[in-house]
């Protein structure tokens, strides 16, 4: 018979969405586990966060330690089109809400997080792999590997799956489905940029549109590395060579804004290769379960939302998690599942609308509409709850509109 170990509430995953139900809870003296399959620090992508972050990692108790560490601060974004630009500056922002964030090496950042929590007393548990899951008893149990090769069974009353990319539950039980936007692929590798430009140009945020549908981020850090990547339709990827390093080359030689400013630098890592970006599942919750972050949905890199997505869905799973701890009932669906996919629903529109080209007559206007940029703005910074926003409450159709009027106008 295996060894069983018992929990409150068992979180799979330790990356920014785990470790903010983790400080949430700690903070509630709930009895908690962590389980991550990698070891810290380890690289992941999502390397830009949004200000709606930063009210997440507050109350999590998270915001001071992270300030500490001195990554670079990201005040706004920019985006450009040939010979044109449309850059956005939170503090312009339409509502209340903070103004700034940071982008961040997610090996480093992800590991304070984790390195804070485990400093509190939860206990993490490294290398330690989800293998089974079993909900048909009044607990669920988890079985685990750990990195000599035994297994383990973990009894929890609550299992919170905050896996990312590894989405364990969703694999587990069954709940994938095919995702509603369009495929896109992503590649992307560092470099260490030892001549960057002072200022603006060497400390901010910047996507570089090629085609509607094919576009290039450049996000530097404040320890000298910088994210370079690109975005496409799968199939745009086929066209260069099979060599990965050749390849990235050979599209950053397709850059016109930034043409020749990296072709010197070698590559920290052979370039990764995300295919069919976009994930959805049948369900964000289930009895005894949460999914939060990118275990549940995960829309497209272009305007930074996997983060901001994973901390609220974290913070939230957590504290519903807590009141059925308590006894109560919470509303799973109300609270949890509507909530999130309002958030989601209105990122969905902006991304389909960016790769449909509406969006990107909007940002690139010669002439913008100051109030429709202060409102779209606040969309860029995360907060897609605020209904006092036409371009919130209205997602569905209004950037449409006014890319038809634009249209029309040219």
């Amino acid at each position: 018979m295996m060894k069983r170990e018992f929990t409150d509430i068992l979180i799979i995953g330790a990356g920014p969405s785990g470790m903010v139900s983790a400080g949430y809870l700690q903070q509630h003296n709930v009895q908690l586990k962590v389980v991550e399959k990698q070891q810290f620090p380890r690289f992941s992508i999502g390397e830009s966060l949004i200000p709606r972050c930063m009210d997440n990692f507050a109350e999590a108790g998270l915001l001071e330690i992270i300030e500490k560490h001195g990554f670079q601060k990201k005040f706004g974004a920019r985006f450009i089109k040939d010979d044109k630009v449309g850059e956005f500056d939170f503090s312009q922002k339409f509502g209340e809400g903070w103004d700034w964030t940071w982008q961040v090496p997610r090996a480093d950042f992800d590991h304070v997080l984790a390195k804070e929590i485990q400093s509190r007393g939860v206990d993490i548990a490294f290398e330690t792999e989800v293998t089974a899951a079993d909900f048909s008893n009044e607990n669920p149990v988890v079985t685990i590997q750990h990195k000599d090769g035994k297994q383990s069974e973990i009894e929890a009353k609550f299992v919170i799956d905050s896996s990312g990319f590894g989405r364990v539950l969703p694999k587990l039980l069954d709940l994938e489905q095919a995702s509603t936007l369009e495929s896109h692929s992503s590649v992307f590798t560092h470099i260490e940029e030892t001549i960057r430009p002072q200022g603006k140009e060497g400390e901010l945020i910047t996507f570089e549109v090629l085609e509607t549908q094919v576009w290039f981020w450049y996000i530097p850090f404040s320890n000298g590395k910088t994210s370079l990547g690109f975005v496409a339709p799968t199939e745009w990827f086929d066209q260069f060579d099979k060599d990965p390093e050749v390849s990235f080359m050979q599209m950053i030689s397709k850059l016109n804004y930034y043409k020749g400013r990296f072709d010197n630098y070698p590559l920290e890592f052979i370039p990764k290769n995300i295919k069919h970006i976009a994930k959805s599942v049948k369900c964000l919750y289930g009895d005894k379960f949460a999914l939060t972050g990118n275990s549940a949905e995960f829309l497209d890199p272009v305007f930074s939302s996997g983060v901001s997505f994973a901390t609220e869905s974290g913070l939230r799973a957590a504290k519903l998690a807590l009141k059925e701890l308590n006894g109560e009932q919470p509303d799973w669906q109300a609270d949890y599942a509507d909530y999130m996919k309002e958030g989601i629903a209105v990122f969905s529109s902006y991304v389909r609308d960016w790769y449909n080209g509406d969006l990107q007559d909007i940002f690139f206007h010669k002439s913008p509409n100051p109030e429709f940029k202060r409102q779209i703005c606040a969309v860029l910074a995360g907060y897609v709850w605020n209904m006092d926003n036409p371009f919130v409450k209205k997602h569905e159709r209004i950037i449409g509109a006014v890319a038809k009027f634009i249209q029309l106008e040219n």
